[in-house]
């Protein structure tokens, strides 16, 4: 299984919802908080959003909780997840 980064804020609903799907699944992934303009500069320089939560699984940017959650209707997050 390849490595799951999340970039994440406390308090955010969005952040909870991804963390919660990929834990239903058992996906172990590597949290990363952003509390400081520095890591928020880092996380948008690495993905080119602002936004959290931003989610990487290997080197694939998927993007935040709507697009996890897209994957994972269309029946690609497994695979994904898998390869």
């Amino acid at each position: 299984m390849p490595p799951v980064t999340i970039y994440t804020k406390s308090f955010c609903p969005y952040c909870d919802a991804a963390k919660e799907l990929l834990r239903r699944k058992n996906v172990a992934f590597d949290e990363i908080p952003v509390r400081s303009a520095a890591e928020q500069a880092e996380m948008t320089k690495k993905s080119g959003r602002s936004t959290v939560p931003q989610i990487w699984v290997g080197p694939r940017h998927v993007g935040g909780c709507d697009d996890l959650y897209a994957l994972e209707d269309k029946g690609e997050l497994d695979k994904l997840l898998t390869a």
